[in-house]
């Protein structure tokens, strides 16, 4: 697993790069809030672990730019805000999982190789489904969806999203069914998420002449156009 660490806490990075570097993971360090969004770019990290005080740029901000450039590399925050409206915010931005400093290493490993799992199980899932028709393409080597050979900027929770909804056009599918596709494994996550999800999802598919429709108390379906 290729991990990029963005943390200005010394003591702290260095500890993580070794405990991490021990399982084999090759660690790449950056303590800048300005530099980060280069590196994230040009090293292409299976995960990122984020700070969000950092000197510079606030990692939120690193975040969400990440997010509205396309990057859909799965996003661990480590921070010491621990309180409840932060973590919200920090998902609302973008983030995949919310550690609150100070945390256990083996939760922190844990954590990081299900963020890994789950995304790498997203592209094997995009690769095996057929071509979705109307204009909307699913890359079996990115997991990228395309429409009119365009890639669709999505960050991870709404690109399983698509997925899912892809997989059964014009077809209801659960939300309980949905969220454990998009959020697996995450007790601690509050169901109504999944809404969350799908405002946002809903948002980026605007001009695409696809329409994703809530269908009370049955879940959410997806139309394509003709």
């Amino acid at each position: 697993m290729k991990l990029l660490l963005v943390e200005d806490d010394v003591a702290l990075h260095t500890t993580l790069s070794r405990s991490l570097g021990r399982l084999g993971w090759d660690i790449e360090v950056c303590s800048d809030g300005r530099a980060a969004l280069g590196r994230w770019r040009a090293l292409q990290p299976d995960v990122v672990m984020l700070d969000l005080t950092l000197p510079g740029r606030d990692g939120l901000h690193i975040l969400a730019q990440a997010r509205d450039e396309g990057l859909t590399t799965p996003v661990l925050i480590l921070t010491a805000r621990g309180m409840v409206g932060d973590r919200v915010q920090g998902l609302n931005a973008g983030a995949d999982d919310y550690l609150s400093k100070p945390f256990d290493l083996d939760e922190l490993e844990a954590r990081l190789r299900a963020l890994y799992r789950r995304h790498a199980e997203n592209y094997s899932d995009a690769s095996a489904a057929p071509q979705a028709p109307s204009g909307f393409h699913l890359d079996k080597d990115s997991g990228a969806i395309y429409h009119d050979g365009q890639v669709l900027a999505l960050p991870p929770r709404e690109l399983a999203l698509l997925q899912a909804l892809l997989a059964r056009p014009g077809q209801a599918v659960a939300k309980e069914r949905l969220f454990e596709l998009v959020f697996p494994g995450q007790d601690e996550v509050q169901f109504e998420a999944i809404e969350v999800v799908a405002y946002r999802l809903r948002k980026k598919l605007q001009g695409t002449g696809a329409v994703l429709t809530t269908l009370r108390g049955l879940g959410y379906l997806l139309k394509l156009p003709a």
